[in-house]
């Protein structure tokens, strides 16, 4: 790897790029948004599987009541910003005109991390779909969280 295939910038967060790399993705609601609906979430997850395989590799996801997680790998002609703006532009336009949301849906910051290794992956795919477990103890199943099409595929780290 070499600096310039690096790409650092900053918003409220910062945000590394590196192509062929896989990262944990994390976004919110805004503060004054009512928890997700079932129909919502379903929604949500909708969007995140739309161009799956086409535009990236996602390997895993889950919706929850107040936020979202996805372990995706871009295709080199994508980047990840593209990607995350369009699952939460889509879904905020949705929620809107299906669900009677008003305004800003999601935070306009999200949080990413770039997968470094095989047991840094095992780890996000246990954190995302155990989240709801963590949430809400004792529950049996959860329809929003699940392994995307790439989930059982090798992928490649950066070391």
């Amino acid at each position: 790897m070499t600096r310039q295939e690096l790409r650092i910038y900053r918003r409220h967060l910062p945000h590394w790029r590196l192509p062929y790399a896989t990262y944990h993705v994390t976004w919110s609601l805004q503060r004054h948004q009512a928890d997700l609906s079932a129909p919502e979430r379903s929604l949500v997850v909708s969007a995140m599987k739309c161009f799956e395989a086409d535009r990236y590799d996602l390997y895993a996801y889950c919706v929850m009541n107040d936020h979202a997680h996805g372990l995706v790998a871009p295709k080199p002609e994508f980047d990840l910003e593209d990607i995350v703006r369009s699952w939460k532009s889509y879904s905020t336009n949705r929620m809107q005109r299906n669900f009677g949301r008003k305004g800003a849906v999601w935070l306009e910051e999200y949080f990413d991390r770039i997968v470094r290794s095989r047991l840094d992956y095992e780890t996000k795919v246990k954190y995302i779909l155990e989240n709801p477990l963590k949430r809400w103890p004792g529950i049996v199943s959860y329809r929003w969280c699940g392994l995307g099409r790439a989930g059982t595929k090798e992928i490649g780290f950066v070391s």
